[in-house]
């Protein structure tokens, strides 16, 4: 349905197209820049896992080799302490220096940039995110690489947009498509990827974003066997035939992982707080919290770095059950403290392994393996902690290619999720953008203002003035009105102006002018901005805003006749509406006694 609405700069009309989705060919644009976008990200994931590599081997086992070596042979001594406490040095001294946004796990810092900063980010954060979590990563640190990639990925997006003349909303398109698709070459994990961007960073569910952000995850995966190994990257199929009460279980394993991301949660920013009440600057705090690193490394070197040879093992069942005890308590404890201090690294590995490592531990007291158990635990942690359980339970398939246990996951996931969400206020990725003085809300629904009508809210006993009529006449008639403006009609009825109780007062005042004058002589010649009955109320707001003013004429689209007035009254009146369907309960249908 087209209507033809009166513009309000005198430009002419302006097509009012209702229709499902708002979408026009600068998608096309957009698809074939997140291409581009894409391929760049996979490039900077895998330089990022190269740096990763070789400080890995560079500080601990003195070799220049580029490949992911597990720290569980790693020597213990002196050196299992100074090494975490050197690379944390260099990490706050280039995080002071260079650019504090490196601090931290970086995915807040991509919804700062999307929410307050226009979508842009600097070349120091696309050069220095990466090159300090290789480094933090490197000496020890207990994270993984998908939360600097996602910022190098996102900041590489927002580079590139920044070459062109693109809107906020395109720029952040970008961005999201580059950390999209660099989580997809970290972990072959595409649709989780794409869930992980809608969740999380893109802030709508629209085709103008949707599409180039897929595009550009399906991009990273068509470069990954180039540059990475194919097939999923945690391999696993030990699913059990669980009894009646199994789906039962793991909403119970789910529950209590939704409990232990909470607490998580809660002790990280205590910890946080803790660290910013020491009388030192924040460039030494990495150093303090990579002793405690290295002091958990001597009790279990398998905690410390990305781990994914911990998270593959879990799964596989291969830890006795003291190890995995001491895995969870000591990572949980070094991945807390280390991130509380400020330095750089990512959260989704960790939170793997630590749900990895309860579910296996929960798993001795139910039926089936401990790896589907650690699973289970694993999606749970994930979509739980971010909150973000689409994503968890999508990961968890993508990355082992176990579509078989698609209902546990799907139990456990959303069991944690809805514990998260009741006892916390924000999650581990929002408390930290609340604490620099902004609010964030993860709740996505249809705007009231984007389907009702603006018949269905106008009022339509308008009172009106004749243009024909003096200004003697109109100052009459609204002195014993009730309104605060009229419509002025021609001998049609069609609305030609819209005047207000002050101007019609301010002209009487004028002493160059008599009270015989018309309205018709005052009222502007440029076309009086209009809606029509079937327009939605978001379409009348862009009128308004456009004209300036708090009311609209509101007239019949076939003969231009007046229909009513939409003003800021009724527009609060959908705002009212929606608060009353959200409180309100009532019972229609009860039992007769």
């Amino acid at each position: 349905m087209d209507d033809m609405t009166a513009n309000a700069t005198g430009r002419g009309p302006v097509r009012c197209t209702l229709s499902d989705f708002t979408v026009d060919r600068r998608i096309l644009l957009l698809t074939g820049m997140a291409v581009i976008v894409g391929s760049l990200a996979v490039g900077a994931a895998w330089v990022l896992l190269a740096l990763i590599g070789l400080a890995t081997n560079l500080a601990w086992f003195g070799r220049f080799d580029t490949a992911l070596v597990s720290l569980a042979a790693a020597p213990r001594g002196p050196w299992m302490v100074a090494i975490p406490v050197i690379g944390a040095l260099i990490v706050g001294v280039m995080a002071r220096y260079g650019s504090e946004k490196i601090r931290g796990h970086g995915i807040p810092e991509a919804m700062e940039a999307i929410l307050i900063g226009g979508s842009r980010m600097s070349p120091k954060v696309a050069l220095l995110k990466p090159l300090s979590s290789a480094i933090a990563i490197g000496s020890g640190g207990p994270f993984g690489a998908e939360g600097p990639i996602i910022v190098t990925g996102g900041a590489i997006g927002s580079l590139y947009a920044q070459f062109f003349q693109l809107s906020a909303i395109e720029r952040r398109t970008l961005l999201v498509s580059g950390a999209a698709a660099g989580m997809t070459a970290i972990f072959g994990t595409p649709v989780a990827a794409l869930l992980l961007a809608l969740e999380v960073l893109l802030f709508e569910w629209r085709p103008r974003s949707l599409v180039p952000v897929a595009v550009a995850a399906a991009t990273a995966m068509a470069w990954r066997p180039f540059l990475f190994e194919t097939g999923p990257l945690f391999p696993f199929a030990d699913n059990p035939a669980l009894p009646w009460w199994g789906l039962l279980a793991c909403v119970g394993l789910g529950l209590a992982c939704g409990l232990l991301s909470g607490l998580l949660t809660r002790l990280l920013y205590g910890l946080e707080d803790a660290f910013r009440r020491l009388p030192i600057h924040w460039m030494w705090w990495p150093a303090l919290g990579a002793v405690v690193v290295g002091l958990g490394g001597l009790i279990e070197p398998r905690a410390l770095g990305v781990g994914y040879d911990v998270i593959r093992g879990l799964l596989d069942g291969h830890f006795a059950t003291a190890a995995v005890a001491t895995i969870l308590a000591v990572k949980a404890a070094i991945w807390l403290v280390a991130l509380a201090s400020g330095t750089s690294g990512g959260v989704l590995a960790p939170l793997l392994i630590l749900g990895g490592a309860f579910g296996s531990l929960a798993g001795l007291a139910l039926p089936g393996s401990h790896g589907f158990w650690a699973l289970l635990g694993m999606a749970a942690m994930l979509g739980g902690t971010l909150p973000a359980p689409l994503t968890g339970i999508v990961f968890a398939v993508e990355v082992t290619g176990d579509a078989g246990a698609l209902a546990p996951l799907l139990a456990a996931t959303m069991a944690a999720y809805a514990v998260s969400v009741l006892l916390l206020k924000r999650s581990i990725l929002t408390e930290k953008i609340a604490r620099r003085g902004h609010h964030v809300t993860r709740e996505y629904g249809i705007d009231a203002y984007e389907f009702t009508r603006v018949g269905a809210v106008m009022t339509r006993e308008v009172e009106t003035l004749a243009a024909s009529s003096t200004l003697a006449e109109a100052a009459a008639a609204v002195q014993a009105g009730r309104h605060d403006a009229y419509p002025v009609m021609d001998e049609a009825r069609r609305p030609v102006g819209l005047v207000s109780r002050a101007d019609i007062l301010l002209w009487m005042a004028e002493e160059d002018r008599t009270a015989g004058d018309t309205l018709s002589q005052r009222i502007a010649d440029a076309p009086l901005p209009a809606v029509h009955p079937g327009d939605v109320v978001s379409h009348a707001l862009d009128v308004m805003l456009a004209d300036g003013s708090g009311r609209l004429v509101v007239t019949d689209p076939a003969s231009g006749a007046l229909a009513g007035i939409l003003t800021r009254r009724d527009l609060l009146r959908i705002r009212a509406e929606s608060v009353r369907a959200e409180g309100e309960r009532q019972a229609y249908l009860r039992r007769r006694r």
